[in-house]
């Protein structure tokens, strides 16, 4: 009887509680759309509706880090390439391709020159980086922001999808992320 319980209570359970998504101790460097963790050490995890809050309080700078999408290569001569438009969080700033898991120094620096300009210089001043739902590369970026010595790190796992899901307000980026 205990087994047979114990079988109906672990299937009563939500799949995503059975195959959580350990932390890991170092960035992901491949394979970035999937399941994330529930955590980030060092970082306070939000959803969508704490993420509003923080948003409607005017007080915490929103850091886009959706990757820009490459130029196919080889497009023939005069074809005319358009960027598709990012729909992000208003008064966000776009930094994209920082949430790779290795990133060249010239990326950290431009990573780096980012959360100054969105910080006013100040690593305590509260930031929350987000991009897709299960997209690594808003957790990298969040951890390397930690370990830049950013004191108040929010990450919202659920990206632009749970913020556009609870019919939040979006703005389209044009194609210029922050130079």
């Amino acid at each position: 009887m205990r087994r047979l319980a114990a079988i109906l209570a672990v299937s009563l359970l939500p799949l995503g509680t059975l195959a959580q998504e350990p932390e890991p101790e170092d960035y992901r460097m491949d394979h970035y759309r999937g399941p994330v963790p529930e955590t980030l050490a060092g970082g306070t995890v939000v959803g969508p509706e704490e993420a509003y809050e923080l948003w409607q309080s005017g007080a915490v700078a929103f850091i886009d880090v959706l990757p820009r999408p490459p130029k196919p290569k080889n497009l023939p001569e005069g074809t005319i390439w358009r960027e598709k438009p990012r729909h992000s969080i208003p008064g966000s700033i776009w930094l994209p391709n920082v949430g790779y898991g290795a990133l060249a120094e010239i990326t950290h620096d431009y990573f780096r020159r980012g959360l100054e300009k969105a910080t006013g210089g100040n690593p305590d001043h509260p930031i929350l980086l987000f991009c897709l739902e299960e997209c690594w590369m808003s957790w990298n970026a969040a951890k390397r922001a930690l370990e830049y010595g950013y004191s108040q790190v929010y990450w919202m796992p659920e990206g632009t999808d749970g913020w556009a899901f609870f019919d939040y307000p979006t703005d389209i980026i044009e194609a210029e992320p922050e130079p």
